[in-house]
């Protein structure tokens, strides 16, 4: 829009006038909350702990852009988006350090820490609440502040370490990856002591001690603490609160939610309440089904490669076909929302769309407000990280019963003979693409098994995914920091190679 010399004389008035009627215009609204009136009760604690929550559902954490940073930049996944620069960001291509999905990632995550940190340093305050209450929203703060201190080490590894509530000014010193996960750790340990093993009624969902539990032992999996990770996992196991449940697919739909085999899941809905997200009346609805759908019923910015789909390879114990395949990817075989391949106009047979959390069963249609919960951490992602840390620790023979466990759920015929460790080391990636396919996994799982340290291991994964050709070892691992902050804070390193 092109701006004349008598608009731009009108603006000038304006700001003068501004400058000259600025106590007139800055007036505090007597109405608006503050903090020295909020942190009174236990009402307002459980408010703010529910805030907190609250940040799992954003774009930039559970809802949609996480997906592109863990599924798609993995070899399970890729992006054929025709915007370009969303396809390049799933391809390790990032010229524009502010990219959306990226900041928005980095932004939302720190909003989550943000809220997390006003709760450590408030709720101690109110004198009012029952101290048992007190204890558990307080773990729930500090599990929540290491969920989301995880998924920003993970994903841009020398994250600024912002432990206390933050101001316009205030600067926070930047971590390394083995202190921001040492922190991790730290509020793990405190969330472990004061979360109650389960929950009843409207409090189900929320963060338990299995839950803090497996996360210190994911934690300490993507540092390669085996045996410091498999006591944490041995914990979960040995709970009895956990088991898979009969049906695979009753983890991806809404009917099914918060049972037995997830520890921890982020609650959605579907009631449509607005379009907006984090504000009063807004939709808590997640959008990946929407980005993810087959094209002409979502978006389809993402897809499953093909390698992942013959990767079903095994067979059940009847001769049939696992059936964790067509749980996880929609392929020519099968109706797509009720109609075929061809009805849809696919006229490539051997493209695949992800099912994995679509609404296909209940509706004909993706929109923005999917309600199906995602399950960040489940019990059969336990079991194979307990294989794979005992692998690790040269008990391969042990890890054995805990795959069969997961493949006997899926009806598969159980694992048998010997394994040498590396033998096994390829078997649980194998175990864990077919079990734990498009469910954010995949990229950690690269990361952890030394793949992607060197060439070697990068042109492995190539030879399935032609992403991998852009992949530099010792920078693609990690994103960049976003520029705006890099502007803000001069004091911050940028992460190497970038």
């Amino acid at each position: 829009m092109k701006i004349n010399k008598l608009t731009v004389a009108a603006l000038a008035g304006i700001l003068s006038l501004s400058s000259c009627e600025k106590d007139l215009l800055e007036k505090v609204n007597p109405n608006q909350p503050s903090t020295q009136d909020f942190w009174k009760t236990q009402d307002d604690a459980m408010k703010a702990v529910t805030s907190a929550y609250g940040t799992l559902q954003l774009p930039g954490t559970y809802s949609r852009w996480y997906w592109f940073a863990t599924d798609l930049r993995s070899d399970e996944g890729y992006s054929a988006s025709p915007w370009t620069d969303l396809a390049n960001f799933t391809r390790f291509l990032q010229l524009d350090y502010n990219f959306e999905p990226s900041e928005v990632m980095w932004t939302d995550h720190y909003r989550g820490v943000y809220r997390t940190n006003q709760i450590i340093a408030n709720l101690p305050t109110i004198t009012t609440m029952d101290a048992a209450m007190r204890t558990r929203l307080l773990a729930e703060a500090h599990f929540l502040r290491a969920l989301y201190y995880f998924n920003l080490t993970s994903l841009y590894g020398n994250v600024p370490m912002i432990l206390e509530v933050s101001t316009a000014t205030s600067r926070a010193p930047q971590g390394t990856i083995e202190s921001n996960y040492a922190q991790v750790l730290a509020d793990l340990a405190i969330a472990e002591a004061g979360l109650p093993t389960e929950y009843t009624g409207a409090d189900i969902g929320r963060a338990t001690k299995g839950a803090a539990q497996a996360l210190m032992g994911k934690t300490l999996m993507q540092q390669r603490k085996w045996a410091e990770a498999s006591a944490q996992f041995t914990k979960v196991i040995s709970s009895g609160k956990y088991r898979l449940v009969e049906n695979y697919v009753d983890n991806f739909t809404m009917t099914s939610e918060n049972n037995p085999e997830s520890v921890f899941e982020i609650q959605f809905s579907d009631a449509l309440q607005g379009d907006a997200q984090d504000a009063p009346g807004g939709s808590e609805g997640n959008n990946r089904a929407q980005f993810f759908g087959p094209r002409g019923i979502g978006w389809s910015d993402g897809q499953p490669r093909r390698w992942l789909f013959t990767e079903f390879s095994d067979l059940t114990a009847t001769g049939g076909v696992d059936p964790r395949r067509d749980v996880t990817v929609f392929n020519s075989a099968m109706p797509i929302y009720g109609r075929t391949y061809a009805q849809r106009g696919y006229n490539d047979p051997n493209e695949l769309f992800w099912r994995k959390y679509q609404n296909d069963r209940t509706r004909t249609f993706e929109d923005y407000h999917s309600g199906i919960n995602i399950r960040v951490i489940r019990y059969a992602d336990i079991l194979l990280m307990q294989a794979e840390a005992l692998n690790n620790l040269g008990q391969t023979a042990a890890a054995i019963p805990l795959i069969n466990q997961v493949r006997a759920r899926a009806g598969i015929v159980p694992l048998a003979g010997s394994f040498s460790q590396a033998q096994m080391k390829t078997q649980i990636l194998h175990e864990r693409a077919v079990e734990l396919g498009g469910e954010g996994v995949r990229f950690f799982d690269l990361t952890r098994s030394g793949l992607l340290d060197n060439q070697a291991g990068v042109d492995q994964i190539k030879t399935r995914d032609q992403d991998f050709l852009n992949f530099v070892p010792g920078k693609s691992a990690l994103l960049p920091l976003p520029r705006t902050d890099l502007d803000i804070d001069k004091g911050l390193k940028q992460n190497p190679g970038w």
